[in-house]
């Protein structure tokens, strides 16, 4: 169980939030002047943007920038927050009432009471090291969090000034098979100053014993790199350029990671000139890794890579090309989103055959849109998994796409929708629509990660339960024929919706870029966040003596566990 995080410690972080609120640090950005466009923080990760504003607190949302204020010491208590009542439904040992969004599970495939989920993490705006990336451990298969912290820093070696530098959040989690490690990834870089210092990607590797038993709090805060003993940040790039948006798979003996590589200009309009997306293959043991692969051609301006491990052993990426950003006059309507994918020629070589486009979204969730009745950002995250099919192995994306876009940018009634390939995306099935009326989004796809059957599943965000403002939330499931790529009915896995505003630091602005769902054999895990449960913001330690000490709804993430036909 988690150790006690003592009063004194506690006083420490809470202090170091005030100062942090208190005090914009002066940054270096891609942007002279020091502010960095609102067009570039839309594009890039929340918990990235997240840091920026706890530090620029002129440039953040209201709600941010109210958060300045008071630097009380509060009163002596010893905190076993693990054991907590009002931490019984949640997958978190929060006690301060912070966000938590952007889940990624991993699930063990041959002992499915091995449950690792991550999460942007926003205890790390009051962890002293500034790390920002979450992980919470389960041993009953996701029923309780047996232990959970803050991913450690990582060192950049590649640099001309090595050095350490905190997890940034995006988090990618992977137990493979055997289940005798587990995987964590996230991005690195300095909260004080993103873009103006070098940053990297870092990957992390533990074992279920050390997870399980680990002190993860220390005196230095939420951290305790004994937690995850192996760790490399396995892409690294001075401050020219900024590396975003993660994603990570484990398999065929490798480790495989991808990645958008922003390169920072301070005379363009969005703050960045280009983007391209990049994939690095390690080994398991983390030691070697190839230098970043490119994966994207000739497009400038693409987003949102995924990479899976099918049962062949090859890799398979999938990305997005975005225009009418870099280049909007050629795009009057709105947005266009490309998806496109290369797969890697044979098991292991590290090369990947020709680019080919998956579809054309005419109308996806723009950067910068928003759903008709929500305020919280949004974009088309395509998202991908391979299975084997009639012995050959078949693509399937899953991407979400406004059935009516209003002035570009106002999405009503986004739909899920699946296309598959045989021929390593040479050809493409139709889209298939997943879905069943009202807004649909943050879809998330997988195959049987034991790799014993060709089931596969998928997940997302619906408005569709609230019939009168199509406002509040829910999530929901379903199976896939992997023959017909048609769902084999919708699963409703809140047992009330959600609503999504209900948070005193974030309110309606974030709720994650996805959520992710893990599938082995036939049970499906879920993680994704909500804002059922009430705690008092900070625990109650600013209030002043007269003021009483409320609880009130926050965001939190959680974990469903489902059986799927």
């Amino acid at each position: 169980m988690a150790r006690p995080f003592h009063a004194w410690r506690l006083g420490a972080a809470l202090l170091a939030l005030a100062a942090l609120v208190i005090v914009a640090v002066p940054a270096a950005t891609a942007v002279e002047g020091g502010k960095v466009p609102e067009a570039f923080l839309e594009h890039l990760s929340q918990s990235v943007s997240a840091n920026y504003w706890a530090r620029h607190p002129a440039e953040a949302p209201t709600r941010f920038a109210q958060l300045s204020g008071s630097q009380k010491q509060p009163p002596a208590r010893n905190v076993n927050s693990c054991t907590s009542n009002a931490n019984k439904d949640v997958f978190n040992c929060d006690i301060f009432g912070l966000p938590q969004n952007e889940e990624s599970v991993g699930v063990c495939a041959s002992n499915d009471n091995f449950v690792l989920e991550g999460t942007n993490d926003y205890r790390g705006l009051i962890d002293p090291e500034g790390n920002f990336t979450g992980w919470e451990w389960s041993t009953d298969g996701g029923h309780s969090v047996r232990n959970e912290g803050l991913l450690p820093p990582v060192t950049l070696t590649k640099i001309a000034s090595p050095h350490q530098v905190p997890s940034g959040g995006d988090p990618v989690d992977f137990i493979p098979a055997g289940c005798d490690s587990v995987y964590a990834a996230s991005l690195a870089y300095d909260p004080n100053d993103p873009f103006g210092q070098p940053n990297g990607l870092g990957i992390y590797k533990s074992t279920p014993e050390i997870l399980s038993t680990c002190q993860p709090f220390t005196d230095l805060g939420f951290t305790n790199p004994a937690c995850w003993p192996v760790r490399s940040a396995v892409a690294q790039t001075e401050a020219s350029d900024f590396i975003d948006k993660p994603w990570m798979f484990v398999g065929g003996g490798y480790v495989w990671a991808t990645y958008s590589d922003f390169v920072n200009d301070s005379n363009a309009p969005l703050g960045y000139s280009s983007v391209s997306i990049k994939a690095v293959r390690c080994t398991l043991d983390l030691q070697t890794c190839t230098e970043p692969i490119q994966i994207s051609t000739v497009d400038q301006d693409v987003q949102f890579s995924d990479v899976t491990v099918g049962a062949d052993g090859r890799a398979y990426i999938t990305w997005a090309r975005i225009d009418g950003e870099l280049n909007p006059g050629q795009f009057p309507e709105g947005q266009v989103f490309t998806i496109k994918v290369r797969v890697e020629t044979a098991p292991g070589s590290a090369s990947f055959g020709p680019e080919h486009v998956v579809q054309v979204v005419s109308n996806p969730l723009p950067f910068g849109g928003l759903l008709h009745a929500n305020d919280f950002r949004i974009a088309t995250v395509p998202k991908s998994d391979v299975v084997m099919v009639d012995g050959h192995p078949r693509i399937f994306v899953v991407y979400d796409e406004c059935r009516v876009r209003l002035l570009g940018s106002i999405c009503e009634d986004p739909q899920i929708k699946l296309t598959y390939s045989d021929d390593d995306g040479a050809t493409w099935s139709p889209p298939i629509v997943q879905s069943n009326g009202g807004d649909n989004y943050f879809p998330s796809i997988s195959a049987d990660r034991s790799n014993t059957t060709n089931n596969i599943a998928e997940t997302w965000f619906t408005n569709s339960y609230d019939l009168g403002f199509s406002n509040q939330e829910d999530v929901v499931a379903t199976s896939v024929n992997p023959l017909t790529g048609q769902p084999r009915g919708l699963k409703r896995l809140t047992s009330s919706s959600n609503e999504t505003e209900a948070d005193p630091l974030l309110g309606g602005v974030f709720i994650g870029d996805y959520i992710e769902g893990t599938l082995v054999r036939n049970r499906f895990d879920v993680g994704a966040n909500a804002n059922y449960r009430k705690v008092p913001l900070l625990g109650g330690f600013l209030n002043g003596p007269d003021q009483p000490v409320i609880p009130v709804n926050q965001q939190d993430n959680y974990l469903f566990a489902t059986a799927l036909n």
